[in-house]
């Protein structure tokens, strides 16, 4: 063999390698295996990132849902507030008419028309949602009731609602305004 003859490469081998040796072959081959298996990992969190993000709005839409049917069921509060005492106005007024001015012609179509202003009101109040809080008779409730004062009663328990010093209200299953009440205690 003189030196202008190089030895021949076997074409088979080279077209397997393409001419790279066989040990970066391998490197390359681990090397794919890892960025496969990081493609992979990577992947999975991306579904995971899906899954969580979809259940994140999920929870957005229903609280927003939840938010809007509150809106709705509970618009009329502030308006119901600054009406109580309208109505509390017209109930002190149809209290303060004594027996003996109802029967008077004169006063008749007055009277009437505040008692049906009132049913009017309460009318409304039904129609919204709006009940008056029971008090007299009940145990004191804190959460609908406002212990105002305490009465010595021998006759009911302690604790025991007396008197309705001013009717309380609830708007669907909210407190409106507590019930202010005057409490049975022991006698001293």
């Amino acid at each position: 063999m003189n030196d202008d003859q190089k030895p021949q490469a076997d074409p088979a081998a080279d077209a397997e390698t393409n001419g790279v040796p066989e040990e970066l072959l391998l490197q390359d081959s681990d090397a794919v295996d890892n960025g496969l298996a990081a493609l992979r990992s990577d992947l999975e969190a991306a579904r995971q990132d899906v899954l969580y993000a979809k259940a994140e709005t999920q929870n957005v839409r229903r609280r927003m849902e939840k938010d809007v049917a509150d809106a709705r069921a509970y618009s009329a509060t502030g308006f119901a507030r600054d009406i109580l005492s309208v109505s509390d106005n017209l109930a002190r007024a149809l209290g303060s008419i004594p027996g003996d001015l109802r029967d008077d012609e004169r006063l008749k179509s007055l009277v009437a028309g505040i008692e049906a202003t009132a049913r009017e009101i309460d009318k409304v109040f039904a129609a919204h949602g709006i009940s008056r809080i029971a008090a007299v008779g009940l145990p004191l409730d804190p959460n609908q009731h406002q212990a105002m004062l305490e009465v010595p009663s021998a006759d009911a328990e302690p604790g025991t609602v007396l008197q309705e010093l001013q009717p309380g209200y609830m708007i669907k299953d909210r407190l409106l305004r507590p019930a202010m009440v005057a409490v049975a205690k022991k006698p001293d």
